[in-house]
């Protein structure tokens, strides 16, 4: 078990201390973040040079300021579909690149609103999104993802129209598929699949997104797609163009890569929607991946949320004014870090060095990776979103919560994402109404804390919901370490999903620290056979 005093050191003294672990680290994370960037952007509707640009900033500024420790920066395949909203709602007559400058702009707001957010202490804002809700969310960014990066992967273009549209359009672009492209991106698909299946073998050792890019590469230029031709597929006579752009488009002086924000568009309603959308989801995607990785840390150090949130916004502004996409604090190339023995913040510092050397020096290299590749391998990242066993794992907590998850993936598809998150967020809330919470205890908590000796008793009087728990959150983490809590539910009408997770992930915190927790109440009826399901306490909601 590691202790204090075993604890990495930070700052000069922890590179000097971690350098070779920390450089093997960041060299992997490069390998995944290199790949994953260039996907993120295209699909985002941004240049191909952004998300890299993100993740450089990522790793040299963010890095050096924020609040954690084996977290990675960069782009995420979450904001793909916010960002293309963004560019789509706010360009000039269906001009990209004028609806990607009014972009940055947005995000660079979004940026100072977060740094605003972290200096009032809101890094516990995901906290107040039911669990259901912020799930939905993700997955139905996922199916978002898929809906648009299977036509890319078919070399078809498909009519614009909603989410559900593109996806009625996915049978449409496999039978006109492009067959070259089709192939490439076909192929990509299987690696992907197959990789994780290869664990034992030495090629195995190599991240499956750059074996794609390998083979993408390789299997472009046996193609041809480099110079443009025409290709006569089979069915009825198709006639196909193959050309450079099936390629990614990089500039060789990587500096031309840079666009300026353009404000021009901040008082329009648009302008406000895109800035609000990109501020939540990246404030909840990095909150919730950040304590996600917190967990793989091997030191168990605990992330300042409050810090790193400020720490992600003034990168975002950094990144948009630049030209960049918005960051997180990215999960899966956190744990990647992890895996490959990061002990400090410097790993993520070195893996944005060897991005910016890697553009600077090979720019050629990326012009000759096929889109296909890129949207196979995002295709992926949206999949993992919403597999079933991620409805399977939503339903094992209750039948309600299902019904919250599949609202709102619904509602965000058919609308936008600000829409669906709220509308699940109002369906929840009219769901304890339902079930016999007072109105006034909606947003409103009791409770009463006791200390006795070494004892404390936290006890829930009425509703602890999603709405209402900040106030007790804040009072519980003011509680001294090394104390046995009781958190007695026996005075308690509802206790919501959103609280039991809370108070599980407190109690393991706690723990960890020399304390001890426990729950005393016993519940009249419970939502599911899940330990954490919501329960009702009593028979009525006294407050």
């Amino acid at each position: 078990m590691n202790t204090h005093s075993t604890l990495p050191k930070q700052g000069i003294d922890g590179l000097k201390e971690n350098w070779r672990n920390d450089l093997q680290a960041g060299f992997f994370v490069f390998l995944l973040a290199l790949p994953l960037s260039l996907g993120i952007s295209i699909g985002s509707g941004f240049p191909p040079s952004a998300g890299i640009i993100t993740a450089i900033v990522g790793g040299l500024l963010v890095s050096r300021i924020n609040g954690s420790f084996v977290v990675i920066n960069g782009p995420a395949g979450g904001l793909i579909v916010v960002m293309l909203a963004a560019v789509e709602s706010l360009s000039d007559g269906g001009d990209m690149i004028s609806g990607y400058r009014y972009t940055l702009a947005a995000i660079m707001i979004a940026g100072l609103v977060q740094v605003i957010m972290g200096r009032l202490k809101m890094g516990s804002l995901s906290a107040f999104f039911p669990t259901p809700v912020v799930h939905g969310m993700l997955a139905a960014m996922g199916i978002g993802i898929i809906a648009k990066q299977v036509h890319v992967m078919m070399g078809v273009t498909p009519e614009p129209g909603n989410l559900f549209y593109m996806l009625g359009q996915i049978p449409h672009s496999i039978l006109n598929a492009t067959p070259n492209v089709a192939t490439i991106g076909l192929v990509s698909l299987a690696i992907l699949i197959v990789w994780p299946f290869l664990k034992q073998t030495k090629i195995s050792k190599i991240p499956a997104p750059i074996m794609v890019l390998i083979v993408g590469m390789g299997m472009a230029q046996f193609f041809g797609i480099q110079h443009e031709h025409i290709h006569f597929g089979q069915a009825e006579l198709h006639e196909h163009l193959i050309a450079p752009p099936f390629l990614v488009e990089l500039p060789s002086d990587f500096t031309e890569a840079f666009y300026l924000p353009d404000f021009s568009k901040i008082l329009t309603f648009e302008f406000w929607m895109a800035t609000i959308s990109i501020c939540l989801v990246v404030s909840l995607e990095s909150l919730l991946s950040a304590t996600a990785a917190e967990k793989l840390d091997p030191y168990k150090r605990p992330t300042d949320l409050d810090r790193d949130l400020s720490a992600i916004g003034l990168g975002n502004v950094v990144s948009g004014f630049l030209g960049g996409l918005p960051m997180i604090a990215e999960f899966i190339r956190s744990s990647a870090n992890v895996e490959a023995g990061a002990k400090t913040g410097w790993a993520n510092f070195f893996h944005g060095t060897i991005l910016l050397l890697f553009v600077v020096l090979f720019p050629h290299l990326i012009h000759s990776i096929p889109h296909a590749s890129l949207a196979a391998l995002l295709v992926i990242i949206g999949y993992r979103r919403a597999t079933p066993q991620v409805f399977a794992r939503v339903l094992a907590i209750g039948k309600d919560q299902l019904l919250l998850f599949v609202l709102t993936i619904l509602a965000v598809l058919a609308t936008n994402l600000l829409v669906g998150v709220f509308f699940g967020v109002f369906v929840k809330l009219m769901l304890h109404l339902s079930r016999g919470v007072w109105p006034n205890n909606l947003f409103k908590i009791h409770f009463t804390i006791t200390e006795v000796e070494d004892r404390v008793t936290v006890k829930i009087i009425g509703s602890a919901l999603f709405s209402n728990f900040l106030p007790l959150k804040r009072a519980v983490d003011e509680i001294a370490p090394g104390k046995n809590i009781t958190f007695d539910f026996s005075q308690g009408y509802l206790i919501d999903h959103s609280i039991l997770i809370f108070i599980d992930e407190y109690s393991a915190h706690y723990a960890r620290n020399g304390g001890s927790c426990r729950k005393v109440g016993h519940a009249l009826e419970t939502y599911s056979d899940h330990d954490l399901a919501a329960r009702l306490m009593t028979t009525d909601d006294r407050k």
